[in-house]
């Protein structure tokens, strides 16, 4: 596994936003929980309002502002996974 590993939420042909795979893990699960924890969070208020009256563009955005940080609490879920599934020897 490369040392750097790019966000797959990242908009360009040229990344920006990188995994550096090799920090502890419990800070990698810190990181991807924060992430899931916060869409989580903002979509747990919405089902609790009564009424949501949006048209498409703004609902758009907003799927768009929420599957950011899932991509990358995934991203990060997957390099901890790839670090779990070290053979033994």
């Amino acid at each position: 596994m490369n040392q750097y590993i790019a966000l797959t939420s990242n908009d360009s042909a040229t990344p920006a936003l990188f995994v550096d795979t090799t920090v502890p893990l419990e800070i990698l699960l810190d990181a991807a929980t924060y992430r899931l924890r916060a869409v989580t969070q903002v979509l747990e208020n919405l089902a609790l309002r009564g009424e949501i009256s949006s048209d498409a563009v703004v609902l758009n955005d907003f799927a768009l502002l929420c599957s950011i940080p899932l991509r990358d609490g995934c991203d990060l879920l997957d390099v901890i996974g790839r670090r779990m599934d070290v053979p033994s020897i």
